[in-house]
Formats: C-alpha cells, structure tokens, sequence
C-alpha cells in the first residue's frame, strides 16, 4: 500500500473540460506538481497505462477518481469512448506509469484525435526521466535527440544505431537493465568510443550515475544487468573535417544552383572552410 503523504489544499475552482496530459512522478512521490493533483483531484475519467500503479498515486495523495486501462493493447478499443467524453464535455486525464505520458508511452493518436476534433488539449508538465538525465549528465544540452528504446536484438541495435552515427546532439536512450551492456558495447562500436553518461534509478533511493567512454561503460561489471530504470545520456561525435573531395562534390552540387560567389558562402557556411578558397575553387570548377 503506497505511504500517505499529507493531503494538500486541492484547488477547488472549476476544471474546464478538456483532455489533460498530466505528468507524474518518475520516483519519488514528492515530485508530483499541485497542479498534476489538482487536475486528478477533479478529472471524471483518468486514464492510466497500468491502474493499480495510478491507484497507488492517487491513493497516497488521498484522491479517489475513475480510471481506466489505457496502454498500448487497450488504446484503440478506449479511445473512442474518450472522445465521447470529451465531446460531452468531461475532464479526462492521461497519465503514464512514470514520468510524462507519451514520452516512450502511448497516447498520441488520442491526443491527435481530440485535437482534431477540437478539443481543448492541455499538457501538465512535471516529471522526465529524459530531462532529470540530460540536467545532470553534464554533456552538451544545446541540442539533443531522444531516441527512445534501442531494438533488443544485436544486429538491428546497430542497424538503428547507424541511423544516428552522425546527428549532432547528445543522444538519450532508455533501456532495460538485461541489455544495457550489450547496447553499450553496440554503441561504442557504431557510435564510437564517445563520452556517455548511465543514469540508474533517477530520484529513487539508489539513485546512481556512471561516467565514462562508451566502451568502459560497457565492461563495467556494476553496470551488467542492474536492477532499476535506466537513461543512457552519449555525447556528440568529434566534427570530421572536409576533405577537398568534400568541398568539390559539395560546391558542384551548389553551382549547379547558384552563382559562385553564392555557392561559396553556402559550402562555408556547411562544411566550416574558408569562404575565399572555396569562391577560388568554384571559378575553377565553372571552367
């Protein structure tokens, strides 16, 4: 039975109706906002990937609300009637089993759908296990790509990998504790050996972060299969300088556009080389 934690002052103003995604907890119950409460507190209809986790959310904040099952298997036989309550006017909130819904979870086309139809769509925000990973990493926050689930097979792990061999971004993957050694490995020989970042049991008890290149992360023996949630944080690969092949093939391609001078600055600008070696090389290449 999940621990009580003292009821707070429920804001009782009106819930305008609408389809409410509400943000919970990723760990420690603390970290659920008033607001996420408030909107539970008043819903009509709170959708939950798994009731018997919600229940012991709402249960610990004191809150008895209607629920129903909706996770990937039971979204497309549920999500009809939800658009019949939202076009009768009711307050229906998503909810995921941690952290913010449709993030890895299901729920889009629901929220396509109401949006489509017209209805109010209104995004409680809290906990992320991909934003609490990413403020802590200490790897470039700048630009970043969510990927999500690696496949849990070697040769498509790489096969997926490749996709993103060269995105320049902090990339952010969840993964189960059984496989997290082997996609290290993986990603360390298609990524390279990059500085990476595991996050272990984020706001939770144990909570724990390993530092390190892809490939000693890898051989890690606290990190061949841990218990726990765990985000992989890689930083982005080292810029490759152009070769002059670079530049050629990138500058024909250009002045088969624009002006020389014109296709200069754009090849510059895209590949980081001089401006005036590349206007001096293009006249060359319009000879």
């Amino acid at each position: 039975m999940a621990r009580a934690l003292p009821t707070p002052a429920f804001d009782e103003a009106p819930l305008a109706p609408g389809l409410y995604v509400v943000a919970t907890p990723i760990g420690n119950l603390r970290d659920i906002t008033l607001r996420a409460l408030d909107v539970l507190h008043q819903a009509d209809l709170i959708l939950a990937e798994d009731t018997r986790v919600t229940g012991k959310l709402l249960a610990a904040f004191g809150i008895k609300g209607r629920m129903e099952r909706h996770d990937e298997h039971a979204a497309d036989r549920v999500r009809p009637r939800v658009l019949a309550a939202l076009a009768e006017g009711q307050r229906v909130a998503i909810v995921s089993d941690a952290g913010t819904p449709l993030i890895s979870d299901p729920g889009y086309r629901l929220v396509r759908e109401a949006a489509e139809a017209g209805h109010r769509v209104v995004p409680i925000p809290g906990a992320s296990a991909l934003l609490a990973g990413l403020s802590a990493a200490g790897l470039p926050t700048d630009r970043f790509l969510f990927v999500g689930f690696p496949p849990p097979k070697s040769a498509a792990r790489r096969t997926f990998l490749a996709e993103f061999a060269g995105v320049r971004a902090t990339l952010v993957f969840f993964e189960g504790g059984s496989r997290l050694a082997d996609s290290l490995a993986d990603m360390a020989a298609v990524l390279g050996d990059r500085e990476a970042v595991v996050c272990r049991e984020l706001t939770k008890l144990y909570e724990t972060f390993y530092r390190g290149p892809l490939s000693g992360l890898a051989a890690d023996p606290k990190l061949d299969a841990p218990k726990g949630e765990i985000v992989i944080l890689v930083a982005p690969g080292r810029e490759v300088e152009a070769t002059p092949a670079d530049a050629d093939a990138a500058l024909a391609d250009a002045l088969s556009r624009l002006k020389p001078a014109d296709a200069a600055a754009e090849v510059a600008k895209a590949l980081g080389l001089p401006r005036r070696d590349l206007y001096r090389r293009a006249l060359e290449l319009k000879r």
